[in-house]
């Protein structure tokens, strides 16, 4: 299994849009970034990923789960752009904040930290493992 990040800006799909399309899940349109769509190329079912709510909150709210690997984006006709259907799978207990990714030295070299901009990037496990203790996630 691998890790992922997606972020999305709460005022157009939060986290309660995603926990509201239930095991169908959504797909994870729009992305018009060459390296976000290579990530999601990548992804296979059952990979994990933090929902990451972007603009004013910045922290990783909730577990989603890969539930149909890269296929056609349906918002565009445009050949070049993928995207995959993400599931929720669960609530952070506690959101994990930039701010705390960027105070945590385990986390120094997490794409995260160093380019928040992209909007669909790996997480390595040892990341992923130290964030979902910090978010009180126990799950995996």
């Amino acid at each position: 299994m691998r890790y992922w990040l997606f972020k999305s800006e709460p005022n157009t799909w939060g986290w309660d849009d995603q926990v509201a399309k239930g095991d169908a899940g959504e797909e994870w349109d729009g992305v018009r970034n060459y390296q976000a769509r290579n990530n999601m190329r990548e992804m296979k079912l059952g990979d994990r990923g933090f929902f990451y709510h972007s603009m004013k909150e910045k922290s990783i709210v909730g577990v989603v789960e890969v539930c149909a690997e890269a296929h056609p984006d349906s918002t565009t006709d445009d050949p070049r752009w993928e995207c995959v259907d993400i599931k929720a799978v669960g609530r952070m207990p506690t959101p994990v904040t930039l701010d705390m990714c960027k105070a945590a030295p385990r986390l120094k070299d997490m794409v995260l930290v160093n380019n928040s901009r992209l909007s669909v990037q790996p997480v390595t496990a040892a990341e992923w493992t130290h964030i979902c203790k910090l978010g009180g996630w126990e799950g995996n």
